[in-house]
C-alpha cells in the first residue's frame, strides 16, 4: 500500500462513514452473498463498508483484513455496536495474506473477495489483484469498486475550484496511487486472470432537487476529501494558499449556490475465477 492520502484523522473517519451511508444503495444494492459463503473484504479500513456488506448478507461469513490496527480497532467496535456476528477482523498485508502464510496446508480459499476504494491507493494494482485472486476458490468472484476523479464535473466551475480539485489527484499520484483508476478497472480485472469480467458505471448527480445527495455526497464526502490534502498541496507547492482558500469556497458553491450541480462516476467490476482445464 502507499501512504493513505486522506490521512487517519477523526474527520476522515467521519467522512468515510458519511460516504458509505450515502452511497450504500448506489454501490451495494446488487452485492449479496449466499448463506455459508466465505467472503474476504480486502482493505476494510474503519469498517464503513463492512457493516453494510455484513448486514446485507447476514448468513455469509466475512473475514475483513486491513494493514492498520488503529483502523481495525474502530471497525471491531462499529461491528459490535451493530450487533454483527458474521465478521472477523485481521491485521495484515494484502500482498502477503496472513492466513495463506500461516496455514498453507489447511487453506481452502474464499468463495468471494470484495474490495472498495483500495486499488486507487496502491502502486501495483495488478500485483494486488493477482494476490487476491490467488485465494479465490474456482468459480468464486472478485468484486472491486473504484471512483475516478477525472469524472468530476460541477457548476459553477471556477479556475480556483479546479486547481484545488487537481491537488487531490496530484497528491495521490505523488504517493504512488492513482485516483483515476476507475477507468482502468476492466483491463485490470481482465488482466488478472479473472473470466467473464463485467464493469458497470454508477453515476452520482446532485442538484437542489436532491438535497440529501448534496449534503451526503458533496458537503460531507467530496469537499472534506479535498480539504484533507491541504497541507500536502501547500507544502509541495501545488497551489498557493489564497487560491486554495478560494477554490474550497467555490467548491462549496456547488452545494449552496442557486443552480449548483455536481457529477461523479464510480465503477463496479466483477470477475470469476476459472479452474485449470
Amino acid at each position: 500500500m502507499t501512504s493513505y492520502v486522506h490521512g487517519y484523522s477523526e474527520r476522515e473517519q467521519e467522512r468515510l462513514h458519511d460516504q458509505a451511508g450515502t452511497l450504500n444503495e448506489l454501490l451495494h444494492h446488487d452485492t449479496r452473498y449466499p448463506a455459508g459463503a466465505q467472503v474476504l473484504e480486502a482493505g476494510c479500513g474503519v469498517g464503513a463498508q463492512t457493516v453494510l456488506l455484513a448486514a446485507n448478507s447476514p448468513e455469509a461469513q466475512f473475514t475483513c483484513l486491513d494493514i492498520s490496527e488503529t483502523s481495525l480497532i474502530q471497525a471491531r467496535a462499529l461491528a459490535a455496536s451493530r450487533g454483527l456476528t458474521n465478521v472477523r477482523f485481521l491485521c495484515g498485508d494484502l500482498y502477503s495474506l496472513p492466513f495463506v502464510e500461516n496455514n498453507p496446508q489447511e487453506w481452502a480459499g474464499f468463495d468471494h473477495v470484495f474490495l472498495c476504494f483500495v486499488l486507487e491507493h496502491v502502486a501495483q494494482p495488478e500485483m494486488l489483484l493477482a494476490s487476491l485472486s490467488g485465494v479465490l476458490k474456482d468459480g468464486g468472484t472478485l468484486t472491486a469498486i473504484e471512483g475516478d476523479h477525472g469524472s468530476c464535473f460541477f457548476h459553477p466551475e471556477t479556475r480556483a475550484a479546479r486547481a484545488a480539485w487537481q491537488c487531490l489527484i496530484d497528491a495521490q499520484a505523488g504517493l504512488g496511487g492513482d485516483s483515476l483508476v476507475g477507468r482502468r478497472l476492466f483491463p485490470l480485472l481482465d488482466g488478472s486472470g479473472l473470466a467473464a469480467v463485467q464493469v458497470t458505471r454508477r453515476d452520482v448527480y446532485c442538484d437542489a432537487s436532491r438535497p440529501q445527495w448534496m449534503d451526503g455526497f458533496v458537503k460531507k464526502t467530496i469537499i472534506p476529501m479535498v480539504e484533507g490534502v491541504k497541507q500536502t498541496a501547500l507544502a509541495q507547492g501545488m497551489i498557493d494558499e489564497s487560491t486554495w482558500a478560494q477554490g474550497i469556497r467555490d467548491l462549496h458553491l456547488t452545494g449552496t449556490a442557486p443552480g449548483g450541480t455536481f457529477c461523479y462516476t464510480f465503477f463496479k467490476g466483477v470477475g470469476t475465477k476459472q479452474g485449470c482445464t
